[in-house]
């Protein structure tokens, strides 16, 4: 058998080459807004039904991008997500992004709270960062968090993305983001149902990123 393929470009434009044909022979059409974001958490995934299953507030692939190319913050609720996040793209935008799930303060107001570590990593970050991206690809109990903090008026985030995965609380957690966001005008994007994770959540803030940095082409990332 032979490699057709070996650098990280070539694999990453013709992997996305592929989706968009796969997409189309589906018979299915992402709105050209949409389709950075879709594309690349199926390539994240190789899971077709996120093309059905994301959802969008008006705008809000759009303003999520606009709030990275001015140097904004990304805040996930996993280390594992901040991990994903590109760096470079980051830099290149002036921006940062954080996790306080590991944070010794966070840990001991949970424990004194007698709530989860991700409610308190929220309500911290909500505190220090009321204008970042949020992006929840784990704990359902983040994202009712910050649908409570929101609807007090507590914070406005420039985006929401809500993409938990698992069996409780998960498929309720997306329901009252999309909710709440499309009631107050908080721009979200959000996996319904019960896929998502800590990798879906930092392929869509890299779609955002790539896009504020025009990086879509790995190509203009030096790959």
């Amino acid at each position: 058998m032979s490699v057709k393929h070996s650098l990280p470009g070539d694999i990453e434009r013709t992997s996305l080459a592929i989706i968009a044909r796969e997409l189309a022979a589906r018979g299915i059409e992402i709105p050209p807004e949409h389709q950075a974001v879709v594309h690349r958490v199926i390539h994240a995934t190789a899971d077709f039904d996120y093309a059905a299953s994301l959802r969008f507030t008006p705008g809000a692939a759009a303003l999520g991008a606009a709030s990275l190319a001015a140097g904004g913050t990304i805040v996930t609720d996993t280390n594992m997500a901040l991990a994903g996040v590109s760096k470079p793209a980051l830099a290149r935008l002036g921006g940062a992004a954080f996790c306080y799930m590991a944070d010794p303060a966070v840990a001991a107001a949970a424990r004194a709270a007698g709530t989860t570590r991700a409610v308190a990593a929220m309500g911290h970050a909500a505190a220090a960062h009321p204008g970042a991206v949020f992006a929840v690809g784990n704990a359902p109990t983040a994202l009712f968090a910050l649908c409570d903090a929101m609807e007090r008026g507590d914070f406005r985030p420039a985006l929401v993305i809500g993409v938990p995965v698992g069996f409780v609380n998960v498929v309720e957690s997306k329901e009252r983001l999309m909710e709440v966001c499309q009631r107050i005008g908080v721009p979200a994007i959000a996996a319904m149902g019960r896929k998502g994770g800590s990798s879906v959540a930092a392929a869509i803030c890299n779609a955002l990123l790539y896009t504020a940095a025009g990086q879509l082409d790995p190509a203009a990332r030096g790959w």
